[in-house]
């Protein structure tokens, strides 16, 4: 490597560590060794036990306000089918003028670049508040030992965040289209309709649990469960998954399931938004025979949030479209985020690469993004915090 602060270079290291959730791989490591020597402090942090076990990492450069906070992940999906790639996932080969590999733009690129960014405000005259880094390996999984558990860990230590920046890919298509500065909430519910098994030739000694459960289910598709905010988007209902378990024809099945999510606006909190599905079910149930047994499982996930700092994002704003030519749209569409977190403890704003390429096959990121990415990352530091 000629220049490990280069954000090409960069993004290519980090992504050869073939980090796949929740395993770090060394990239923490590595980045680690890179700021070090810049003055930065740094925390390893580990929650979970076994398979469970979670690496995080925190550092912090400067003990003074204003203090401006990168939050990231250096864990991956995985790769899926390597046959379709062009080549080895984890090679991080250029191609077109694309860095190609898992991880690209969800997230190392970014991490690559704010590492980048940050190098070189130092190197032009340093940081007079503080800037930190805090990233985990649990960010694509299940999310429990990463920056939930982290947030206690920072509020414990003292830790007084002005700023976050999330590096998320938020921008659809292009390169300072869209900042994020809120996210909807997500709420899974899982519904199990048991009846009794039986001949189809002798329905009278059966009892079918598919057409109550498929009941239930067009009742909740039907609802119009809000009309969305000034901010928010409508809450919006998607059933993902049914399954009865029969691969015969000849056989009435004795369970039938299915799952459903709601990505919800603040019209709805968890608490009131469980309340709905359960009274709609109620009302299936009660006009459904009285022998079957409904059994119900809630899998909240994150409330719908919108936390920003006004001055902060109009100034971002301000960047992107010197760097870009673009005004970004302010928006909380999406899916979840370690945001859904670390609004507890500050402002949050997320700007990041193209979500159209994250988790795809043969996963990319343009040199150019990556170039002007940190241009945008150093004007907001130095905005933030010089």
């Amino acid at each position: 490597m000629t220049n490990p602060f280069d954000p090409i270079e960069l993004t290519q290291a980090l992504i050869r560590f073939s980090s796949i959730t929740p395993n770090d791989a060394g990239c923490m490591d590595y980045i680690e060794s890179l700021l070090t020597p810049l003055g930065f402090q740094c925390h390893r942090v580990c929650f979970g036990e076994g398979a469970e076990r979670v690496n995080n990492f925190y550092a912090r450069l400067g003990t003074s306000a204003p203090h401006l906070c990168f939050l990231g992940h250096t864990d991956v999906v995985p790769a899926g089918d390597v046959a379709l790639w062009s080549g080895d996932p984890f090679a991080a080969e250029i191609h077109d003028d694309h860095v190609i590999g898992r991880g690209a733009c969800d997230m190392k690129g970014a991490i690559a670049c704010f590492v980048a960014a940050v190098h070189r405000v130092v190197q032009n005259g340093g940081i007079k508040g503080s800037v930190s880094i805090l990233l985990t390996s649990d960010e694509e999984g299940l999310a429990q030992n990463g920056i939930n558990r982290m947030i206690p860990w920072l509020s414990d230590r003292g830790e007084v965040i002005n700023f976050c920046l999330g590096g998320e890919p938020t921008n659809p298509l292009k390169l300072g289209e869209m900042i994020k500065i809120g996210r909807r909430g997500s709420l899974s519910m899982t519904v199990n309709v048991i009846g009794i098994a039986g001949h189809v030739a002798y329905p009278q000694f059966a009892l079918n649990p598919i057409a109550p459960l498929m009941n239930f289910l067009t009742r909740i598709k039907a609802l119009t469960l809000d009309a969305g905010t000034a901010q928010f988007d409508p809450s919006h209902l998607e059933v993902t998954t049914i399954d009865v378990g029969n691969p015969t024809s000849n056989v009435i099945c004795g369970k039938a399931t299915a799952t459903l999510n709601v990505r919800f606006n603040p019209t709805y909190t968890l608490e009131t938004l469980q309340a709905l599905l359960s009274e709609e079910l109620d009302e299936i149930k009660n006009i459904h025979d009285s022998r079957l047994v409904w059994q119900t499982t809630y899998h909240p996930s994150s409330e719908a949030f919108l936390k920003s700092n006004p001055a902060f994002t109009n100034a971002a704003v301000a960047i992107i479209q010197k760097h870009t030519g673009l005004t970004p749209i302010l928006s909380t569409t999406g899916g979840t985020s370690d945001a859904r977190f670390m609004k507890d403890l500050c402002p949050v704003l997320e700007f990041g690469l193209l979500s159209c390429y994250a988790h795809h096959t043969n996963e990319r990121v343009s040199v150019k993004d990556l170039q002007t990415l940190t241009c945008i990352y150093a004007d907001i530091v130095e905005m933030a915090v010089c």
